[in-house]
């Protein structure tokens, strides 16, 4: 009788802990060198339209993937190990298949937004800081960006405090209350997808886009 209660007490945990494991799935990289499919594809599709990929979409994860994957880690923040994880497949606006759901990708939206508020626009009026945000959601709407805020973030050359690796110093309550703003739909820049500092922009490619209205020290444009 005893013998028989212990094997129903160990059946009964072995039920749990896979319970467990099934409703928490463990992050793992989901494509690298020598994986294939759609997944690839929709890496190789982003690498390529961002210029980081030359080859063809094959959905084959060879050398010339590897590499592409290597050098858009490089320069934007990320471990440069070749290998497409979560961080990566986030960074390329590409939605994960270990996601746990639409809870933790908006929480993941709104704290890398945040994290570029901060770099970009600390120390401008509040309006200013939701306006660099709100910037952000115009790209996402608009069919020549990517279609996420990490995809528009992430996009080569896009943004100096990425480039420059601000966008990793964290980010304040300020910044946070901004991005969540622009993410409920606040825009002051009517609907702008550029902006720059007079001060110190370099690029006389941006002086041509049509200026809209100036909050704090950026000029909008669209």
């Amino acid at each position: 009788m005893k013998k028989r209660y212990f094997i129903l007490g160990i059946l009964l945990c072995v039920v749990s802990l896979y319970l467990i494991v099934a409703k928490f799935p463990v992050a793992y990289a989901l494509s690298q060198y020598g994986s294939s499919g759609e997944e690839v594809k929709q890496i190789q599709t982003k690498l390529k339209d961002w210029g980081y990929y030359s080859g063809s979409v094959d959905g084959i994860y060879g050398s010339g993937t590897y590499e592409a994957v290597k050098k858009f880690q490089s320069n934007n923040g990320l471990s440069a190990d070749g290998i497409a994880g979560s961080q990566t497949l986030a960074a390329l606006g590409i939605q994960s298949s270990s996601s746990q759901g639409g809870t933790s990708s908006n929480n993941n939206d709104l704290n890398l937004l945040s994290h570029l508020v901060y770099g970009e626009a600390r120390g401008e009026p509040y309006v200013g800081m939701v306006a660099v945000a709100a910037s952000v959601m115009n790209r996402v709407s608009d069919s020549r960006f990517p279609n996420s805020i990490s995809g528009v973030i992430y996009q080569s050359g896009a943004y100096t405090c990425v480039a420059d690796g601000q966008i990793n110093l964290g980010f304040d309550d300020n910044s946070k209350k901004a991005a969540q703003d622009a993410i409920n739909g606040w825009d002051p820049t009517s609907g702008c997808i550029y902006y720059f500092n007079p001060d110190t922009a370099t690029s006389a490619w941006i002086w041509s886009r049509p200026q809209v209205m100036t909050i704090g020290k950026h000029i909008f444009c669209k």
